[in-house]
């Protein structure tokens, strides 16, 4: 959809690229098509895993964060609003003034919000409508017009530091909270916290007796980036890395998880299934695994073909926690 919608407006002259420098893609997805752009040129700033990975293997050149100055940007607008703003914010002081800084999204991703929101604060192109989103330029006015919409760490319940885009960045989700108040008071010495977000549920598996070593897995580096502020224990170790590939580091006696079940605004139930197979291989013989999940979820399933054997130990009326052990060998 996005590279349909490119394709015309570059060829159509509704948008134009200078015709020499980096041209910076901010948060496109993995799998995106992006041949309407010279490849050469393109440098991808992606600081997701998955789609870090995905693209490096496509042979694309990708950094987590922006470095130096681009002749032109393009961002990829994100579900959440507030990182949409902040990516703009970002995008444009690593520009200079007056370069162009595109702006491609999906109608249900808050498109049309904003271009009404660029167009109060600079000149816009006429927008390009395609495939059920837009896509349009700015000349950048410069970083200063867009201060305020800065990503800047936020304070929240408990002193936790968060970000805006990242999972439940208003505070710890119910989940969370659940899981965390069902674990017992002693945990084995060496545990992985998978998905680790912003370091809520490792700041609770570190308060129990029995921790030597925590890693922190965690696939989001802002996300991760914020547990380092939220977790100083000198036990924790912290891992920029997709939970669903292989581990190669050694074999965990627990993990701790609330799995995402969600792809964008899309329910993937069957990344939650990823987390838990992932899981089960980095656990030993007699490891065990604490998770939360939606009530709805049929987790169960997926779990007795992992583990010997599967209960729940606490739940409310939309969630459930389970503790799996004695991963099986078909698991290893």
């Amino acid at each position: 959809m996005r590279s349909t919608r490119l394709s015309l407006a570059l060829e159509t002259g509704a948008l134009r690229l200078p015709d020499e420098g980096r041209i910076a893609l901010f948060r496109p997805g993995g799998d995106e098509d992006f041949s309407a752009l010279p490849a050469d040129r393109i440098e991808v700033i992606q600081s997701f895993r998955p789609d870090h990975d995905a693209l490096t293997r496509r042979g694309l050149r990708v950094s987590a964060a922006p470095e130096g100055e681009y002749a032109a940007a393009l961002v990829c607008l994100p579900r959440a609003r507030a990182e949409g703003r902040a990516l703009i914010a970002t995008a444009a002081a690593h520009l200079p003034r007056g370069a162009a800084l595109l702006v491609d999204g999906q109608k249900t991703d808050g498109i049309d919000s904003m271009l009404k929101d660029l167009r109060a604060r600079a000149p816009v192109t006429e927008p390009l409508s395609k495939a059920h989103g837009k896509v349009f330029a700015l000349e950048n006015p410069g970083a200063a017009v867009f201060a305020d919409w800065q990503a800047t760490p936020q304070q929240v319940a408990e002193g936790f530091v968060t970000l805006p885009g990242v999972f439940s960045a208003d505070g710890p989700d119910k989940a969370s909270v659940l899981l965390a108040g069902a674990l017992p008071a002693k945990l084995p010495a060496r545990i992985a916290d998978l998905g680790a977000g912003w370091g809520y549920l490792s700041r609770a598996i570190l308060s129990r007796q029995g921790v030597a070593e925590l890693h922190l897995i965690e696939a989001e580096k802002a996300a991760l980036d914020c547990a380092r502020q939220n977790i100083t224990d000198p036990r924790a170790q912290f891992h920029w890395a997709d939970a669903t590939q292989p581990w190669t580091g050694a074999p965990f006696q627990a993990i701790v998880t609330n799995p995402p079940f969600h792809t964008s605004r899309a329910a993937d139930p069957a990344l939650g299934v990823a987390f838990l197979t992932s899981a089960a291989r980095m656990l030993t013989g007699s490891g065990q695994l604490w998770l939360v999940a939606n009530r709805n979820l049929p987790y169960e399933r997926t779990l007795a073909t992992l583990f010997r054997e599967v209960e729940e130990v606490a739940g409310k009326s939309a969630f459930k926690v389970l503790l799996a052990t004695r991963p099986t060998t078909r698991a290893r």
